[in-house]
């Protein structure tokens, strides 16, 4: 039986037809004719077994569809799609106990945006419940774990896919990011993790009903390229007209920027010093290779936590009420304790609901403010480096659990709130424990060009560690 009191690195590389392909390498090899999409799915499951001990898939397919000559960018490559998004004939089920999820009768409009690069969906990752955790555990179940180091978390909401990708068991997974759920795990795991504009890929239908849309899908990626390559295949599909086209990016830009720097959160939470060491040294390499970076303030209102957590709230309190329409058995008392405690604070304070809307919409005009006479804004993506399994458990007391939440994710709310697009890089620095410590860069609404160019030039420069090499 494995324990993991001690440091376990998991992977699952190996000398197969995925070999150390990202997507981008894969699907070419396909093109080519030098490997099949049928026997890449074959060795992808079989990389999935070999990692089963990471607690990251939610549901298997046991014979997956691949697109035989398919001419999407990423044809025939494997990947996942988070359980929380409808794919035709399996089951969703949100990452909750409170209810038994049925097959889905239908693609969501982003599976299919998202299916429409040729990819092969081998199944469904795993996520905490309604992907309101930015860690992914649960009350009654194993966590998703690290694969860097096991006894560690995987990050939240979209640690199942995150888990996967960095494993090696696929080059691509489905994420989505609601106040950091793309970006979090990403940091975690050492990916590149990028939550577009609001309104860049197609939106989610539920969110797009609520007073504030912040949810943004993508996926995340061990390249650059191959986040590039993603929101390019997805623009073929569909396009928003209210936005510059993005087309493929290809490598860094000559322009020169002048980039703000953010060490400590606006909502006055301090950055532990790894952190804070690993985006001064991403800052110094910035300035070597020609940009200008300077300290900036993003002067928010001072309520924007508290009326962030109450927005969060009001979801757990919404889906309380209309759980059941995703199953006849829907039991709120059945969430976790998260959940229960989001909603209970909810409706203790519902009279601030107008206030706070009010509030979070205004956000926009400071985060313009702040970036007068600036390309692109650096930042940490966490507070602290990441916590051990458990830290962040559901089963840790409401008031201790929310107090730890809001000093962890401290930096990444600010870009669900304005729409605004946002990348988590590996930075150079690792952790004691060799974890992965995540940099963020946040942009202009429609700047996701100018993100990947600078990820480009810092992947080219320092290149992303990896964990075969652990």
């Amino acid at each position: 039986m494995t324990t993991f009191d001690e440091r376990t690195t998991v992977h699952a590389f190996r000398d197969d037809s995925l070999g150390d392909h990202d997507a981008v390498g894969l699907a070419a090899a396909i093109r080519r004719g030098e490997v099949g999409a049928a026997e890449a799915a074959r060795d992808a499951a079989g990389r999935v077994r070999a990692v089963e001990e990471l607690h990251a898939v939610q549901v298997h397919v046991d014979l997956p569809a691949h697109a035989a000559g398919g001419d999407g960018a990423l044809a025939g490559v494997p990947t996942f799609v988070k359980d929380n998004t409808d794919h035709q004939g399996l089951p969703t089920g949100h990452g909750s106990a409170s209810f038994t999820p049925r097959a889905a009768r239908r693609h969501a409009p982003f599976a299919r945006q998202f299916l429409s690069s040729g990819v092969t969906v081998l199944g469904k990752t795993r996520l905490p419940e309604f992907g309101f955790s930015p860690t992914t555990e649960y009350e009654g179940a194993e966590p998703v774990r690290n694969p860097w180091n096991t006894a560690y978390s995987a990050g939240g909401s979209s640690g199942g896919s995150a888990a996967l990708v960095a494993a090696g068991a696929v080059p691509i997974a489905h994420a989505n990011d609601g106040g950091g759920s793309i970006r979090i795990p990403a940091a975690c795991c050492g990916l590149v993790g990028l939550k577009p504009t609001r309104g860049r890929v197609v939106g989610n239908a539920q969110s797009r009903q609520l007073p504030l849309d912040i949810v943004s899908d993508g996926i995340v990626s061990r390249s650059v390229r191959d986040t590039a390559a993603f929101l390019a295949a997805a623009e073929t599909h569909w396009r928003n007209p209210k936005l510059p086209p993005l087309g493929l990016v290809e490598g860094p830009s000559e322009r020169r920027l002048r980039i703000g720097l953010l060490l400590d959160s606006p909502a006055g939470v301090r950055t532990d010093a790894a952190t804070r060491a690993a985006v001064t040294e991403t800052a110094a390499t910035l300035e070597r290779l020609g940009h200008t970076v300077e300290p900036v303030e993003l002067a928010i209102d001072p309520r924007f936590t508290e009326d962030f957590l109450t927005y969060w709230g009001m979801l757990s309190f919404l889906l309380g009420i209309t759980g059941r329409t995703l199953g006849t058995d829907f039991d709120r008392r059945r969430m976790d304790g998260l959940s229960r405690g989001l909603r209970e604070t909810y409706l203790a304070t519902w009279q601030r609901t107008p206030g706070m809307l009010r509030r979070l919409k205004r956000t926009e005009r400071a985060y313009t403010a702040a970036f007068r006479g600036l390309d692109l804004l650096l930042s940490p993506v966490l507070a602290h480096t990441t916590p051990r399994i458990g830290h962040l458990s559901p089963t840790v007391p409401y008031a201790t659990l929310i107090e730890r939440i809001l000093a962890y994710v401290a930096f990444t709310p600010v870009n669900n709130v304005v729409g605004t697009p946002s990348i988590s890089v590996p930075a150079a620095r690792a952790t004691e424990d060799g974890l992965p410590i995540g940099v963020m860069f946040s942009g202009r609404p429609g700047g996701e060009r100018t993100l990947l160019e600078v990820a480009f030039a810092l992947e080219a420069e320092q290149p992303f560690r990896r964990i075969q090499d652990v």
